[in-house]
Parts: C-alpha cells; sequence; structure tokens
C-alpha cells in the first residue's frame, strides 16, 4: 500500500471491494461477483447474482455507475435462457443507476453469471469493515436463512411461499440501506454485506479488523420464513460446514443456542444484508434514516471489548 497511496483498499486487510482514489473528490470502487444458479428461473436467477455483485459497491458507501457480465454456459443451453438471465442482470443494473456496457462470456458445463461493478464513492466517505468500537450497536438489514431455503428447494422440499420470499429478499438492492447511511457525518464506524461466509463468518473479519468482540443477542436474529424449519431438518448445504471449519475458532456460543441455530448462522447467504456498527449515541438517527426510505431493519447486538464472536 505505500508503494500505491493512491489504493485506498486493496489486499493489505480484506474487505469487500477495492478502492482507488481518483482525485480529491473521487474514488472507484471495483468488484467482481459470480455463482452457480441458486434458483431455477432463469431471470430471477440474473438479478439474484446481480444484486449481489453490486452489494459489494454499496457496502463500501458508493453508488453503482457501470457493470460488465461475466458468464459460462453450456454450449447448448437455449439461447432464449441465456437472454432471460442477461436481462434479470441488466434490469439490476438499471435500478441501481448504472448500466452495463458488455462482458467476457465462456463455454462451461455447469452455468455461471455475475457482473465486475464499477462504484464511485467520495475518497474520505469510504466504508470498512474496520472500526467498530466497544459500545457500538450492531444493525442488520436483511433476514438470514436464504441458504437454507434455497438448498430445500433444490432438495424438492421447500414450500413455495418460501422460496417466493428467499427471492424477493436476495433480489433486493441494499442501496436503500447504504444511502441511509450516508445521511449521518458521523457514527458509522464499520459496514460490511453479509453473503458466502454467513452471519459469522464476516463478523468474524469485521471483529479482527476493529480489534474487538461483536456479540449477538440470538433472539434478536431475524430469518426468512421457513429457514429455521428446515434448519430442524438439518437441511444445510456443505458450504455450512466449511464456513465453520474456517472461522469456528473465533465463536463462542451460549449454552441456550441450540446446535440449529448455531448452523445456521454459519450457513452460507446469497445477496444478504448489511452489517453496520454505529455508535450508540446515533442508533436513533440511523433508525429514523432507514425507516424514512423504507428500509427494515434489527438491531441484533452490540460491539464489546475483547476479540472474536459471542452469540448469547
Amino acid at each position: 500500500m505505500a508503494d500505491y497511496p493512491d489504493l485506498l483498499v486493496g489486499l493489505g486487510k480484506a474487505d469487500d471491494a477495492a478502492v482507488y482514489r481518483i482525485s480529491d473528490e473521487v474514488a472507484i470502487i471495483q468488484t467482481v461477483d459470480f455463482f452457480t444458479p441458486v434458483v431455477d428461473d432463469p431471470y430471477q436467477y440474473g438479478a439474484i447474482a446481480a444484486a449481489n455483485a453490486l452489494s459489494d459497491v454499496y457496502a463500501m458507501g458508493g453508488e453503482v455507475v457501470l457493470a460488465l457480465n461475466i458468464a459460462a454456459f453450456p454450449p447448448k443451453l437455449p439461447g432464449e435462457i441465456l437472454a432471460e438471465i442477461f436481462r434479470g442482470g441488466a434490469d439490476k443494473v438499471k435500478e441501481a443507476g448504472g448500466v452495463i456496457a458488455g462482458g467476457h462470456t465462456v463455454d462451461d458445463e455447469e452455468p455461471k453469471y455475475g457482473l465486475c461493478v464499477t462504484g464511485i464513492v467520495h475518497p474520505q466517505k469510504v466504508r470498512t469493515k474496520g472500526g467498530a468500537v466497544p459500545g457500538d450497536a450492531l444493525v442488520l438489514t436483511k433476514p438470514l436463512g436464504v441458504g437454507l431455503v434455497t438448498t430445500a428447494a433444490k432438495g424438492g422440499v421447500a414450500q413455495e411461499a418460501h422460496v417466493a420470499a428467499a427471492i424477493e429478499q436476495m433480489a433486493q438492492l441494499n442501496r436503500r440501506a447504504s444511502q441511509s447511511l450516508q445521511t449521518l457525518p458521523d457514527g458509522i464506524h464499520a459496514v460490511t454485506d453479509i453473503t458466502g461466509f454467513a452471519l459469522l463468518g464476516h463478523a468474524s473479519e469485521m471483529a479482527e479488523q476493529s480489534e474487538a468482540c461483536l456479540r449477538f443477542r440470538v433472539n434478536r436474529l431475524p430469518f426468512v420464513p421457513g429457514a429455521l424449519d428446515y434448519a430442524e431438518q438439518w437441511l444445510f448445504p456443505a458450504g455450512t460446514c466449511r464456513n465453520e471449519s474456517y472461522y469456528g475458532h473465533r465463536v463462542r456460543f451460549g449454552p441456550q443456542v441450540r446446535e440449529e441455530l448455531q448452523q445456521i448462522l454459519y450457513t452460507p447467504e446469497t445477496s444478504g444484508g448489511l452489517l453496520i456498527a454505529v455508535a450508540a449515541s446515533r442508533l436513533a438517527d440511523l433508525e429514523a434514516a432507514l425507516r424514512a426510505v423504507g428500509q427494515p431493519y434489527w438491531v441484533v447486538g452490540d460491539v464489546a471489548a475483547g476479540v472474536g464472536i459471542e452469540v448469547v
């Protein structure tokens, strides 16, 4: 980083996206994300994949300006299906206020789709994972558990209403939540979005970079419809075990937190919400800003002295 002073966020500390200063007034946010289908409908798949990729820009405090498609499709896949995937992605980028200006596609037997996204932000208004301090409140802007619902759907055991609610959740942009943060001149200390590393994985990274302990109250955590039912049936995807294996040594559970609840907090999320560490003195202001734009939110815990994660 010392050799590249305009690289404000890079590989020095892992964050949601890279940030590069262009001038005293403008920095660009650069991110890329893509994955295999999480739902059967091609349009919805494209929209969800795009919303997920765009989310990193919002976690860093920026606005989307430009995106490029990244895709891999089987040669035998009908053209109309490809068109629907691209249409879903394009509609989400348009909703974000940006434009898709091309991209790259290769042949692959397993479909994959996502975006390379460019956003902009003022260099002094970049949000990062580090900076949470003891006394902060923790705010979450989307319920958890979509990974369980989509896994149940792949197994043919999910209720249609649960799948529909999960799809609506995943396709929702984090733009309103991010813009709400910009209305507060101070008090927002750390932000990340909850995606493939699950709540506990992304929170662990925030805790590590903040050199603090993040404490979650399990009875305050929100879940999408059906998620707890599928957790009790133990319908966890393989990514749950991988996240637990990697992050488990940083997490401490209270004796009242049931095992299936522990596992759901390790389960990967797709296009999840923002996790925000806000000064307690500014919590009411943040809540008012979120309510003003119709953004749901939950106060799910706080920050304490120490290290790692506690779930009680």
